[in-house]
């Protein structure tokens, strides 16, 4: 028994006194535990869901090349070198990349409308804002200049070509081939297909249109835990 104890066995007050603190400390727990649970893990991809990406790449084209491309003309997913004049994508993506005279293409991107202000809201309101996109190497590295240099609110990136590795509670993608994967091997999180003309719906993935939808439906899925239970 230590000394403490020896009083509170002494001491009713005392005692009183201990009881009072340990409840406090199992409610602060109790507390942390419940605002964890309704906290969640967005996992969000960059171009073309947060970054302008055909913004970006045809205006850089329009400077380089004086032609008048713009960005509602891309409607297919692997057609980029057709609308751009080049003969495939591994030329579009060689021309993509930058040279001596400019960066890549990934340092030229605006931000598309809403997605600041929604991923500055979502981080405020306590959710975990994951960026999970696919680059190429010689991107890395420029892809964490433009994350910096925007802002965005993250304090967790991942490049990779295997989107359904990183485990998030809810999932913003456009990929056609990406948002399929996501469905299949995360059937209890939530999936959004951000619509663009290059995907098709996908079962078992939500449609969102626009970055005020996707955050009223992150809203809607906050009271529920990471395993879906409702808390």
């Amino acid at each position: 028994m230590t000394l403490i104890d020896a009083q509170a066995a002494s001491s009713p007050d005392l005692a009183k006194v201990k009881t009072d603190r340990r409840c406090r400390t199992l409610a602060k727990s109790c507390h942390h535990a419940v605002v964890a649970r309704t906290r969640l893990r967005l996992g969000i991809d960059l171009d073309g869901v947060v970054a302008d990406f055909n913004g970006g790449w045809t205006q850089l084209h329009n400077n380089e090349f004086g032609g008048r491309l713009t960005p509602d003309l891309v409607t297919s997913w692997d057609g980029l070198h057709t609308l751009g004049g080049f003969d495939d994508m591994e030329d579009f993506w060689a021309w993509a990349r930058g040279n001596d005279e400019r960066p890549s293409i990934f340092r030229h991107l605006d931000l598309l409308p809403g997605a600041l202000d929604t991923l500055r809201a979502l981080d405020a309101e306590g959710h975990r804002v994951v960026i999970v996109s696919t680059k190429p190497d010689w991107a890395v590295h420029e892809t964490m200049h433009w994350l910096a240099e925007n802002e965005i609110p993250t304090r967790e990136v991942h490049l990779t070509f295997t989107k359904y590795l990183v485990d998030c509670d809810v999932y913003l993608d456009d990929a056609p081939g990406v948002l399929p994967e996501l469905v299949e091997h995360h059937p209890d999180a939530l999936v959004c297909r951000f619509v663009r003309p290059w995907n098709q719906p996908v079962a078992g993935a939500v449609d969102v249109r626009d970055w005020a939808e996707f955050h009223a439906i992150v809203t809607e899925q906050t009271p529920r835990s990471a395993t879906g239970r409702a808390d």
